[in-house]
């Protein structure tokens, strides 16, 4: 199978700051996300573990689409440091018409605890610049579980507001907890 490489709606498809780079999703990463994912399974919006065959059937089936629309509803990226895969995210939830998109990212599992807010501060620094310099979005957000008071933190540094909570708002291990928003608006508009 040939996998795209190119996203239909991006002039730009790869973003770069020092040895970090977001390029469009690699197929060849698809088994390592599957692996983070399950592994951080507590704060995603992931009902159970993926399978080879899920994940198999998800880059086949949705991903490989995403790359050939004008207005794709999310643009996924391998996350890489010295081109090595060390996280993937991406705009999910894109909403053309308001210009406005939820900012989603995990890394390496490993890298968590030790590298965690720099990790995330050098990732939305790139994804910024797909979504504010290149797509001219208004606003980004970021909707976290209240789970990681950590995640406030290194996102606030990146200048990201908190915008909601929104109270008992998922069921996680039979507790409601609350739902998190930050948001920030393009300083380039």
């Amino acid at each position: 199978m040939s996998f795209p490489k190119k996203y239909k709606t991006l002039i730009n498809n790869t973003f770069s700051e020092r040895e970090y780079s977001i390029t469009p999703i690699r197929y060849e990463d698809r088994f390592k996300i599957m692996q983070w994912r399950n592994e951080q399974l507590y704060h995603l919006r992931q009902a159970k573990p993926l399978t080879e065959e899920d994940q198999e059937f998800y880059f086949t089936n949705v991903v490989t689409k995403l790359f050939e629309k004008e207005q794709p509803d999310q643009l996924l990226f391998s996350y890489l440091k010295n081109e090595e895969c060390i996280g993937y995210g991406g705009l999910v939830h894109i909403n053309w018409i308001d210009k406005n998109a939820e900012i989603s990212f995990i890394m390496d599992t490993k890298l968590e605890k030790n590298e965690f807010e720099m990790q995330w501060g050098i990732y939305l620094e790139l994804i910024e610049q797909v979504a504010f310099k290149e797509l001219k979005l208004h606003k980004l957000f970021v909707y976290a579980f209240d789970l990681r008071p950590h995640l406030y933190q290194a996102i606030e540094k990146k200048c990201y507001k908190k915008e909601a909570a929104l109270k008992e708002h998922c069921l996680f291990e039979k507790q409601y907890i609350d739902v998190i928003i930050h948001r920030k608006i393009n300083p380039w508009n």
